[in-house]
């Protein structure tokens, strides 16, 4: 068991194209935030394993004893095993929650248990550690703020483990795993994902663990090459919403619906394809009619995601705003509020954007924050 106190960071993302078709197996482009969240775990010998996430007001402790008595022998590995509703009722009574509770902050605690006792469980004996995790990630706003907690998780608790080795060398202050070390964390991250939300794509945590810009298709991932320096305005519309429950609205309407919403989604697959087309033409000379190509895949994106019933009247005010001032938007993540993604051309006036959107916003039909956030 490693001695160190460890410190971990992870981003969060944008989906540019294919949010809810990523889930059916088709191709969805995402690109990292700089946006992330911190983790610092300090390993001691009082017996406990603590949990402190400040942002959502968490602070839990468990014995250490306690949880060695446990039968673990029903948690996951990282090679893919189904984590069933069975799983999380079980992980439910390890951490005294009722049955009954679906709350964010609570399966952020039952991500941890998760990833705690599969990984540390290779231990001789569970060992005793603080971990806090604080984030600039708002939650429930499409950014990825549970993959990049999962990804924080997934690494510090490997390394810590020594199930894969410190990345740190004397003298640096900032390490990165190599891509071997970097797949096992994916994996432990995507399992921490299932926790909390039920039947995850991976893109998340897949851009979160390897950050840049990705092309994302039923857990083959491939980074997109020379990307662009898009400028993209990020908008939140402070409104919550459930990952879960719209992923699972995607695939009632799907069932109903076959023969409308399988078109739906294989559309949704041409967009991202084609806006991976222009991208890879713009990395070498962009030009006026690429930025109209990617603002008609925008536009027409946002009126599938719609019709698959994930928009809301705060995305649909958003759109409303920056067509006034022709730009072109779309919602970014899971959708049902949460944030919107708003392309700006090259020669846009920040300042110009911004003032407008503050004039939108005073309005009261929406409460918003914008800001430019995005990396390559």
């Amino acid at each position: 068991m490693l001695s160190e106190v460890l410190l971990v960071s992870a981003p969060g993302k944008v989906i540019l194209h294919g949010e809810h078709a990523v889930v059916h197996g088709k191709v969805a482009l995402a690109v990292a935030l700089n946006l992330r969240t911190f983790l610092r775990l300090q390993p001691h010998s009082n017996g406990k394993v603590g949990l402190n996430l400040p942002n959502i007001g968490i602070r839990r402790a468990w014995d250490v004893a306690s949880l060695q008595l446990l039968d673990t022998s029903f948690l996951g590995h990282s090679d893919g095993a189904v984590l069933t509703a069975e799983h999380v009722e079980k992980l439910k009574e390890v951490a005294g929650f009722p049955e009954d509770c679906v709350d964010p902050e609570r399966l952020a605690v039952l991500a941890f248990l998760y990833l705690y006792l599969s990984i540390c469980r290779s231990q001789r004996a569970l060992p005793s550690l603080d971990v806090t995790v604080w984030s600039e990630l708002p939650t429930g706003a499409g950014l990825g703020s549970s993959a990049a907690y999962s990804v924080c998780l997934a690494a510090a608790l490997l390394t810590a483990c020594e199930e894969i080795p410190y990345p740190l060398k004397d003298g640096e202050a900032a390490g990165r795993w190599t891509e071997e070390n970097l797949e096992l964390i994916n994996k432990w991250a995507f399992q921490g994902e299932r926790v909390i939300h039920g039947n995850p794509s991976g893109v998340d945590n897949a851009v979160s663990t390897w950050g840049g810009a990705l092309r994302y298709q039923q857990g083959k991932i491939s980074s997109l090459k020379r990307p662009p320096a898009l400028k993209i305005l990020l908008i939140n519309t402070k409104v919550p919403r459930s990952t879960k429950a719209l992923v699972a609205n995607v695939r009632s309407r799907l069932l109903k619906f076959p023969e409308i919403v399988a078109p739906l989604l294989t559309s949704i697959d041409a967009i991202s394809l084609e806006c991976e087309r222009v991208l890879g033409e713009m990395a070498a000379a962009p030009t006026p009619e690429h930025y109209l190509v990617l603002e008609e895949l925008i536009d027409m994106n946002q009126h599938h995601l719609n019709a698959l019933g994930v928009g809301h009247a705060s995305l649909d005010r958003l759109c409303q705003v920056t067509t006034a001032h022709g730009l072109h938007s779309k919602l970014t993540g899971a959708g049902g509020g949460g944030c919107g993604i708003t392309l700006l051309r090259p020669d846009s006036r920040r300042r110009n954007m911004q003032r407008a959107w503050r004039r939108a916003c005073s309005s009261h039909l929406l409460t918003c924050q914008a800001k430019h956030k995005l990396e390559k």
